[in-house]
């Protein structure tokens, strides 16, 4: 009988195949709770007294510790071990989704959902990374790294889908418990067939303080846009928690500029594409996601939908992305490069998100509805193109700061997006309905006001991306033979 001599953490993994499915299985868990929960706000709302304000604590709770904490996880990571890592972070989030589905108040749910996002910041941080190393040969790096964006870009779409089936078939809960099975499933199959790998471990540092700074000074920042609807803009208490909000921010980045080992070396700033596209990325997933539950509650609370109608109604917009992510964007990318497609996918949006302005108390769902969720396939357009004109400002040295900055601001935009926009419609409800106008038409109109800023939010995106982005050179040769996508960054969450 052989005996492989090499230490643990060299030794090979037994299959390379079967460690990218687990790999999968736990991204697919973290991805499909990032949209599965959208279609079941109505019924979370109904059975435990949430307002329509606190209502987004349930999303943004978890997306700012997701975002806040990528950073802080990826060198976690890189300290004490991937595999480790991986493993805690999959532990983590089914504890925390077991929680999440026993809970029976407010408080309960939203502390689960924020610890849920700890565990999806290290699960999604290192899995890319692993997939790296798993597959050192382009072609199979890059059929690995395709079936990893196919398993986001599915799990995106079936989410809604399966939000929608389980919560009117069962209840709410059982949105959370989907997950305890897979968790568990793979965390028992990762620790058995990962590689084990050291790390640098503890003493080579992790800016943890940093990590705070920006993880509080974002929550903060959410609070004061969601109390706002309450207090006022400008109430002392919007201007005192909005101030404190922007003090621990720029504290951030003031350590970010003196520390030894910080979280994001402000050099990659420096760079236009970079900043640039880190910036478009902001405002476009801040329009996208709040479009993606600003529908969700206007199906259900003005058109009547109930939670499984909601998932099917939305589910074109994301099989629209995922196939034109998977299947158009590389190639038109290649053929006429990342700018211009990149402008392409912000003017469907800018249409996409306009027509929603319209939308009546009755809509017909084909006339009123199907056209803006096929022509939100310009997402996929959008995400593709703004990973590789990021990526392109960056060198070697820093493409996983890249990568991990890059994902941050996806869910950091996702939480500034939904709750500007929902405040805004509150806002706007409210007063039409003080003004004595019916539930149904201020509910509508108050969405029409959050469309509006969205569509305007991508409008400014695509200035940016025409006057500050600069296409990638390279020879056409060159772009014709790029078949392999680059394994910097992987969109974590498209739907």
């Amino acid at each position: 009988m052989s005996h492989d001599a090499r230490p643990e953490h060299e030794q090979p993994t037994r299959s390379p195949w079967l460690a990218l499915a687990i790999l999968c299985a736990g991204m697919l868990m973290i991805i499909l709770d990032g949209s599965i929960v959208t279609v079941a706000l109505p019924s979370i709302r109904d059975d435990l007294g949430f307002s329509a304000s606190s209502l987004t604590w349930i999303l943004n709770a978890y997306l700012i510790a997701f975002g806040g904490l990528l950073l802080l996880a990826g060198r976690l990571g890189d300290l004490i071990g991937r595999k480790r890592t991986f493993v805690a972070g999959l532990g983590l989030f089914t504890a925390a989704s077991l929680l999440c589905g026993v809970s029976t108040n407010q408080e309960m749910l939203i502390a689960a959902r924020f610890v849920q996002g700890l565990g999806g910041a290290a699960v999604s941080a290192v899995s890319l990374g692993m997939i790296v190393t798993l597959f050192p040969g382009p072609r199979e790096r890059g059929k690995a790294i395709g079936a990893f964006s196919f398993v986001g870009a599915s799990g995106a779409s079936i989410g809604q889908v399966l939000g929608g089936v389980l919560t009117q078939a069962f209840s709410w809960h059982w949105i959370f418990f989907i997950n305890l099975p897979i968790g568990i499933a793979a965390m028992v199959l990762a620790v058995r067939v990962l590689r084990s790998d050291r790390g640098l471990g503890l003493r080579a540092g992790a800016d943890v303080p940093g990590a705070v700074l920006v993880t509080a000074g974002l929550m903060l920042g959410v609070y004061t846009i969601v109390e706002s609807s309450r207090y006022g803009w400008g109430s002392p208490h919007s201007l005192g928690f909005g101030l404190l909000a922007v003090a621990l921010l720029v504290a951030f980045v003031v350590r970010q500029a003196t520390v030894a080992k910080p979280l994001l070396p402000l050099r990659v700033l420096r760079s236009r594409n970079v900043a640039g596209a880190n910036l478009i990325q902001l405002l476009a997933i801040s329009a996208m996601f709040g479009f993606q539950i600003m529908v969700a509650l206007y199906l259900q609370n003005v058109v009547g939908y109930g939670p499984a109608a909601t998932g099917l109604a939305m589910l074109p917009a994301a099989v629209m992305i995922g196939t034109i992510s998977l299947v158009f964007s590389a190639r038109l990318n290649a053929r006429f490069g990342e700018r211009r497609v990149l402008l392409a996918g912000l003017a469907l949006l800018v249409v996409a998100l306009g027509l929603l302005t319209r939308l009546p108390v009755h809509p017909d769902y084909v006339t009123h509805l199907l056209p803006t969720m096929l022509l939100a396939g310009g997402g996929g357009l959008v995400l593709s193109a703004l990973t590789v004109l990021g990526m392109s400002g960056a060198g070697p040295e820093d493409a996983g700061v890249v990568s991990g900055l890059f994902n941050t601001g996806q869910q950091v935009g996702g939480a500034l997006g939904v709750a500007v926009l929902s405040t805004l419609a509150t806002v706007r409800a409210g007063h039409l309905l003080a003004d004595g106008q019916n539930a149904a038409a201020a509910t509508t109109s108050g969405f029409h006001l959050a469309f509006g800023v969205a569509t305007g939010l991508l409008a400014v995106g695509f200035l940016l991306a025409l006057l500050v982005l600069r296409q990638p050179v390279a020879s056409a040769p060159e772009r014709e033979q790029e078949q392999e996508p680059r394994p910097e960054v992987v969109p974590v969450n498209i739907g």
